[in-house]
């Protein structure tokens, strides 16, 4: 406990040392600095002392009531100054996040995403801030991150994308994909399938331009299975309805599995397990505005608490 307090005190004592290295760095006066930073000249000197100490150098050299920067102070300054300005915005955040946010949020989603996951972002989001214009599109992945980059979307939910260039990745979760069958085909009762078992099984699966299906294909030449491809479809509601009419297979995000009054079953896949990796798309040089910034926060506490889910 002793050890806690001791470090608190350290790292409050040090953002203090900061402001007032910063203020006299400014001023290049003793008097002015303790002026600007309310404290008595004394104070200040003491502290830039302390603090001289603690990095083992001198900042500042002080020749009667000239005072000058060091080439260690000027080294210093430039990440001194960097650092109270990110506390600053940091606070900033804060004091504007406690207050009654009134713009708008616009966002881009892929279909599997919009069956679940968004609606319960959104639902939470608008409960806590009802003065909020949310704006939603369910839009394929490519247009996700065409319209990110463009600034017509905030943010995008969508899996991870290849070559980001100006766009920021933040994973929210790793996502396992399932197979599934309707209750008259021959692997409804396993409880787990190997990749390979799939050779020749006829299937729906997505078109070859999504990325998904970039990804399965990729695993069947890994274990050298190629499955018997008999439809492709750009959404995943009709492949489910597909499935649960003919004895074919598809492969999904175990997510999107009705769980009630239907007769599909999801079954597991192994060797290898198809993984794919959701997250939110943002551009690079955004400053996210307040409402953005909320609305992330719990896209972030929904994936975690989805990633808790999905864990064994």
């Amino acid at each position: 406990m002793i050890d806690t307090i001791d470090d608190k005190e350290r790292h409050q004592m040090e953002l203090r040392h900061l402001r007032y290295f910063s203020a006299l760095a400014v001023s290049l006066s003793f008097t002015r600095a303790a002026e600007r930073v309310h404290v008595t000249q004394s104070t200040m000197s003491h502290q830039i002392r302390q603090l001289e100490e603690e990095l083992g150098t001198t900042l500042f050299d002080r020749v009667g009531k000239q005072v000058a920067l060091t080439d260690a102070g000027e080294t210093f300054l430039a990440y001194a100054t960097r650092a109270i300005q990110e506390i600053d915005q940091g606070v900033g955040a804060l004091k504007e996040a406690e207050g009654e946010l009134a713009g708008s949020v616009k966002v881009g989603a892929t279909h599997s995403f919009n069956l679940g996951f968004i609606p319960e972002c959104v639902a939470l989001f608008m409960r806590r801030h009802p003065t909020v214009h949310m704006s939603i599109q369910e839009l394929s992945a490519d247009s996700i991150i065409s319209k990110v980059r463009s600034a017509e979307l905030d943010l995008g939910i969508s899996y991870r994308p290849s070559g980001l260039s100006e766009l920021n990745f933040e994973p929210l979760y790793n996502e396992e994909m399932v197979l599934v069958v309707g209750a008259g085909h021959p692997l409804y009762k396993r409880r787990r399938v190997r990749m390979v078992e799939l050779h020749r099984q006829p299937m729906v699966l997505l078109p070859k331009e999504f990325a998904t299906r970039t990804l399965l294909d990729e695993c069947f030449v890994a274990c050298g299975a190629e499955p018997r491809v008999v439809a492709e479809m750009n959404t995943i509601s009709p492949m489910l309805s597909l499935v649960e009419r003919l004895e074919i297979a598809t492969i999904v995000s175990g997510s999107v599995v009705p769980h009630g009054g239907s007769s599909l079953k999801a079954i597991p896949i192994e060797s290898p397990t198809p993984i794919r990796t959701p997250g939110i798309l943002r551009r690079k040089a955004d400053r996210p505005s307040p409402e953005v910034r909320s609305f992330s926060a719990i896209v972030r506490k929904l994936g975690f608490n989805s990633s808790l889910q999905k864990s064994p």
